[in-house]
This record gives C-alpha cells, structure tokens and sequence, in this order.
C-alpha cells in the first residue's frame, strides 16, 4: 500500500460518529491533523463529537430527506474519505423466531443506508484527491467466515453491504474511487459488549493505518482491522 502521510491533512466525513467506533475514528484523525466531518442522529447525543470534530451534522441514513440535507450542507466541500460506519447490531434467534420485519430494518441501516450516503456524497467524493470509500463491516458477513448464523438480519445486511461495495468498486474504478470492507473487529462497545476483546483505540488505529495506505489498487478488498485480508 502507499502510506499517506498523517501531517498531510485531508478531509474525512464519518458517519454514526458520536460513539464508538466513529466517535473513535473522529478523535484519532482529528488528532491526526485531518478535518473530520461527524454525523449524529442527534445533536442532544453528540457533546463528546462536537469537542473533536471541525462540523457536526445531524443524519439518518435511513431517511432520504435527512440524506438530501446532508448533501445539501456538503455542496462543493471535497470529501477525501467517506467512512459509512453507521450501523444496527446483531439480533440472534432461532429461524422460527427470527422477525422478518426487523430484518428489513437491518438491511436499510446496515446496507441500504450507506448506499444512500455513498450515492449523495458521490459528487463530493469525485472532487477530492483521495477518492477513498470505507464502509465498516463485520466478518459476520462473510460467506466463508461467519459462525454465527442465528443473527441472520445482520449476518445478511453485512453481506448484502459487501455485494454493494464490491459492485461499486467495478463501476467506480475507472473514475479513480477507491472502494473498500473493513472488519473492526469485535470491538468493546455498546454494540460489542464490555467484554469484547479489542478496545475501540486499538480497532480504529489498526483501520486508521489501512486507510492511510489505501489507492486504487486496493479497490475491492476486504480487510481485518490487524491488515490482513478477509475473503467474500
């Protein structure tokens, strides 16, 4: 990979940033010297985003007219890196149990929601330098990795995520977008739980130093927060 240099600043916008994994992602680049855009559900959720973040903007990728707004604020401002990291957790049942209904939630947050940022943000993307597009997977979306088959909404959201980035990685490769999957790791959060084995410093670190390295001839692949690749 080509190693960016971190005093190079450059512009990340970051979704489901007020907690977690992205409010994680927002303190390292912002540390890192890089100007960070966070969204939030809600402003009243996002006091931690605000100290570290250069702008704050409410979004729910579920909702088209929240998305329209988003791009609206963003008009003409260059986005070197989209990090869809907004996400739903798991919900394990039985198949006689499983609610298909929840299910169809799981797959507009998990996968049809950043195809609605990614697709609004596209223009802005185009006009940077980097041209770089992350979602946050899981390796529970992986047809050869998954164990855990009794969450199936978001085992298949995930997966359903990874189709969505590979094709796009095709299509958006000759126009010099990078498209990329990474796994976090299970990362202690509220998602997570607090026995999780990776803290939330460690997991972005490691998905910081694969971003930084990331070009076009990385476009398509699936990798771990450590480096390593994941298959499909």
């Amino acid at each position: 990979m080509t190693r960016y240099s971190r005093h190079m600043p450059e512009t990340y916008l970051v979704t489901g940033a007020n907690r977690g994994i992205g409010l994680e992602f927002a303190k390292q680049l912002s540390a890192q010297g890089h100007t960070v855009i966070g969204t939030t559900r809600s402003m009243a959720d996002a006091d931690d985003l605000k100290k570290v973040a250069a702008k704050v903007l409410e979004l729910d990728h579920t909702d088209a007219e929240s998305v329209a707004r988003l791009k609206d604020s963003l008009e003409g401002t260059p986005v070197d890196v989209l990090i869809n990291n907004g996400a739903t957790g798991p919900r394990k049942a039985d198949l006689p149990e499983v609610d298909c209904e929840g299910m169809v939630s799981e797959f507009d947050v998990n996968a049809v929601g950043p195809l609605r940022v990614i697709k609004a943000l596209l223009p802005n993307i185009k006009q940077s330098d980097r041209k770089v597009i992350v979602s946050v997977s899981s390796a529970m979306g992986s047809l050869a990795r998954c164990e855990d088959w009794r969450s199936y909404g978001y085992c298949a959201s995930k997966a359903a995520l990874n189709m969505l980035m590979l094709g796009m990685s095709k299509e958006l490769k000759p126009q010099g977008v990078t498209c990329c999957v990474l796994h976090p790791g299970h990362v202690q959060t509220r998602m997570g739980g607090g026995e999780a084995p990776v803290s939330p410093a460690e997991s972005v670190e490691g998905m910081v130093g694969i971003i930084g390295g990331l070009d076009i001839a990385q476009t398509g692949m699936f990798y771990e927060y450590r480096g390593n690749m994941l298959p499909w």
